[in-house]
């Protein structure tokens, strides 16, 4: 049967309040999970401001969702009561097309997110992870394995497969010299992570501020993009660079750091148009590209890394009461690196 539980919902762009939603009741495929970390990212604040699309309220957001499964449907095969599990961007997808097929769930045009989006199942509106309790068909859940404590958890659902992703699929390793722009709650997983994967890896940040948390997370380098020569030194030396700042860079620079062809990576949301000159792309075959999280097999290949290698993201663990002062402070930067709900304060 449906089930009413605790949640903080966004009632207006403004405001995140205590509330009260229903979730449906399991059937056969679905797994119930007790929700005990929500991580916040900045796609939440986007989504409850409206900036981004026309939101529905009142929405409870959140994917980055990490439990305990309370309870499973009999045609469950991959969970268990007392398993601990993950939910990231989405919950369900067209199961049929070619990207499906092929294990790219993420580029389904159909693809299901975890809020903000009609339920397949019942039509209602998807409700995320600011709350006690999920219902999730078991195709989109993922094992948290043992080595991994749940509140570190939460963030890589979302923050760890946007930047494991281009990592994986643009073949990051040894050998591989990975640029990372910014420092913040993506670039600082995605330092982690190339490190694990044995490429070297350069920080380009504004100032010098984060030079010593770079180096702490692994990183081999570091460029303070402020310094008007600081592009002037460095050649063509990467073979691929990963944008994860949500602001205007200085596009074509990066582009002139790219050996032939390298890839600039894009996976930040900056709100202007990229701008670039058809020559800082043909000389050195070189090209920019997007990409949206990962598959589920993806998904959990990155956990299963991070729980191997011991990568965690930088967390700030707060109670629910917390969270419109943690989008204020997400918004100017002033968390390091991860804000994560307690979901037993909600």
């Amino acid at each position: 049967m449906s089930k009413e539980v605790k949640a903080w919902a966004a009632t207006s762009p403004e405001k995140i309040e205590p509330s009260k939603i229903t979730r449906r009741a399991p059937d056969d495929e679905d797994v119930a999970i007790d929700i005990k970390f929500a991580g916040i990212c900045h796609s939440d604040i986007h989504t409850v401001r409206s900036e981004w699309e026309n939101t529905e309220y009142p929405l409870v957001v959140g994917h980055e969702i990490a439990g305990v499964v309370s309870a499973v449907g009999k045609n469950v095969t991959k969970f268990k009561v007392g398993d601990r599990v993950g939910v990231g961007c989405m919950v369900n997808s067209c199961r049929k097309c070619d990207n499906c097929k092929e294990g790219e769930e993420q580029y389904c045009p159909n693809m299901v997110e975890t809020y903000n989006a009609k339920d397949p199942k019942d039509g209602t509106i998807t409700q995320g992870g600011y709350s006690q309790y999920v219902v999730v068909d078991q195709a989109f859940v993922l094992n948290i394995p043992q080595r991994l404590p749940l509140d570190k958890a939460a963030p890589l659902l979302c923050a760890g497969i946007t930047v494991f992703s281009p990592l994986n699929h643009w073949k990051a390793g040894p050998g591989k010299r990975v640029g990372v722009i910014g420092l913040g709650g993506l670039g600082h997983v995605a330092v982690k992570i190339a490190k694990a994967l044995e490429a070297d890896v350069t920080v380009f940040s504004q100032t010098d501020s984060k030079k010593e948390l770079a180096l702490q997370f692994g990183a081999d380098a570091y460029v303070a993009t402020s310094d008007p020569k600081a592009f002037d030194k460095i050649g063509r030396k990467f073979d691929i660079i990963l944008n994860t700042v949500s602001a205007k860079i200085p596009t074509e620079k990066y582009l002139s750091c790219l050996r032939r062809d390298g890839s600039l990576i894009q996976v930040g949301v900056p709100p202007e148009p990229i701008e670039i000159q058809p020559f800082s792309l043909l000389p050195q075959r070189n090209s920019i590209h997007g990409t949206l999280i990962g598959g589920i097999a993806e998904t959990q290949k990155m956990l299963d890394l991070c729980a191997e290698k011991q990568i965690f993201p930088e967390i700030e663990v707060v109670p629910a009461s917390y969270i419109n002062e943690a989008y204020d402070r997400v918004v100017k930067s002033q968390v390091k690196f991860r804000f994560v709900i307690d979901a037993s304060t909600i």
